[in-house]
């Protein structure tokens, strides 16, 4: 089993930046792909960014790329989002998600553990 936990959001202004944590226990040495998805109220799911097991290779989704970055740092089991620019539609849970298997996939159904997400709210 392996358990993920976030940190990080709260409420912010539009424009300001922040950084999300995701600390994982458990059997952390399954752990492949790492990612970041966020669900806004009345929507579905979707994803925001994903990183591979040794950090090299990222994947963002198109409405993230210039303002998300994702990085890991193994040694201490956690995988970071950095948001820069927040919009008012950055308003969401942001959920970490960790996957037994490679292949840094952009759907829910490629990652077998889920944290309880940390909200971000961006005024305008």
């Amino acid at each position: 089993q392996v358990q993920l936990v976030e940190s990080g959001g709260g409420l912010v202004q539009s424009g300001d930046s922040l950084r999300l944590s995701c600390v994982a226990s458990g059997r952390t040495f399954s752990i492949y792909d790492m990612a970041w998805f966020r669900q806004a109220p009345g929507k579905e799911r979707e994803f925001v960014a994903a990183i591979s097991r040794s950090g090299s290779s990222t994947n963002y989704a198109d409405s993230g790329k210039g303002r998300f970055t994702i990085s890991r740092d193994n040694a201490k089991n956690t995988v970071y989002l950095e948001i820069h620019s927040l919009k008012p539609e950055d308003t969401a849970l942001y959920y970490c998600a960790a996957a037994l298997y490679p292949g840094a996939t952009d759907t829910p159904d490629g990652y077998n553990y889920w944290g309880h997400g940390t909200q971000v709210t961006v005024s305008s």
